[in-house]
Formats: C-alpha cells, structure tokens, sequence
C-alpha cells in the first residue's frame, strides 16, 4: 500500500478536524491555510457561508515588510494584520482551525500574533 503524501494527510487531518468544528456570526472560523512559499488566513461565518476578514503574505501592506512569506515572521505579520481587520469588524472571538497542519512554526507564530493582537480563542 502506497504511503500517503503530505498534502493527502493534511487534507485528512482537516477533514476530520471540521466535523466538529464550525464558525458564527458570533464567533466565526480562523482559517489558517499554510503553503510552501505563503500563509493565508481567513475569519469565516459557516453559517452564512461568507468570509468576513482576511489577510496573507501577499498582502499589498506586507509587501515591503516582509522578505519571505515562507517564515515566522511573516506569520506573526499575518497574524498581527488580521486581527487588526478583525477588530475593526468588531469581531474579538474566534475559533481557531489549523487547517489539518501541526500547530508548531508558522502556524503557532501566526496564532499568538492573532492573541497579541486583540483575538480571543
């Protein structure tokens, strides 16, 4: 039996994950979704099916700033950036889904950017 590929297990892994999980309007969805050059993140309501704030490496107010959106650092500037959009929205609790990867590196920086920021989940 072939062994399943790392994209295969991450999609797995979500999969399960987001039976259980879902987002409202009263505290909607972090998506953080992590590829091999950027992160993106995304506050979803599932309920209405609509994105209500997002943000990523390739942001336009990141250009400058960050050298590689493949590390740390951009994470934490994601994570910083969105939760600034999001408490302009008026929105302050979330729930967090780590889109089936690990919740270690670029993903934790970008969550404990997000709790600096003002986000509570």
């Amino acid at each position: 039996m072939a062994q399943a590929s790392r994209k295969q297990s991450v999609r797995r892994r979500h999969a399960r994950i987001r039976k259980t999980l879902s987002g409202t309007a009263a505290r909607p969805r972090l998506a953080v979704y992590r590829s091999n050059e950027h992160i993106y993140v995304q506050v979803i309501d599932d309920v209405a099916q609509s994105t209500l704030v997002a943000a990523s490496s390739v942001d336009k107010e990141l250009k400058g700033k960050v050298e590689s959106g493949s590390n740390c650092d951009a994470a934490i500037a994601v994570g910083k950036l969105v939760a600034t959009r999001a408490k302009a929205k008026g929105i302050t609790q979330v729930v967090f889904d780590r889109g089936g990867n690990l919740y270690h590196g670029r993903v934790q920086a970008l969550a404990e950017a997000a709790r600096e920021g003002g986000l509570e989940f």
